[in-house]
């Protein structure tokens, strides 16, 4: 008789993301979690005394592949138009799990000023920075605008299926970096 599997947290947690990917987040239960599994629920309950946990667990998995996401820039690309594209290009490939980020409630932050603190988004300012050669303030205030245009451009493609065209999306998210340093300079 073959050895029984061990669930693992770490697996429960992957298939709470999987579910969150397939059917949404609202959907990640006991049941749908041990289903992806293929054991019972026990297993489940056992590394997390409620669901909440579970999500909130499954909710900092996605933030981080989400985050690596961002950060994979194509050499050939300006960094920081090619972290705007991936954040928009994120929510068109995974609807799902950037509904789970955003819309969800789930996230640390209640607002864009914590959001810009927060240590999940040092890693995205850091190569922006590098990129753009500005010091950390000046990153961060130029962030804030392009980061509300490239989320509400996100929001529209992953909520309404509207179709994707990066061409056009760079020249917008392009237009947005622009205004946002012109206006810092000015503000200088």
């Amino acid at each position: 008789m073959p050895p029984k599997t061990r669930i693992t947290k770490d697996m429960i947690i992957n298939a709470a993301v999987a579910v969150a990917k397939q059917s949404g987040y609202e959907k990640i239960n006991a049941r749908t979690v041990s289903e992806q599994l293929h054991c019972s629920t026990q297993p489940v309950m056992y590394h997390f005394s409620t669901i909440d946990a579970m999500k909130r667990a499954a909710y900092a998995r996605v933030d981080q592949m989400h985050t690596e996401y961002l950060t994979t820039v194509s050499p050939q690309r300006d960094p920081l138009l090619g972290i705007g594209l991936n954040y928009i290009r994120f929510a068109v490939e995974e609807p799902q799990l950037f509904r789970f980020l955003f819309q969800s409630g789930y996230a640390q932050q209640n607002s864009l000023l914590e959001m810009i603190d927060s240590e999940e988004l040092i890693p995205v300012l850091a190569a922006m920075q590098e990129g753009a050669g500005l010091s950390m303030e000046k990153t961060k205030q130029i962030f804030l605008p392009v980061a509300m245009f490239a989320h509400g451009y996100a929001s529209i493609l992953a909520n309404n299926g509207l179709e994707y065209d990066e061409k056009l999306a760079a020249k917008h998210l392009e237009q947005a970096w622009n205004g946002a340093f012109l206006a810092a300079a000015q503000e200088e």
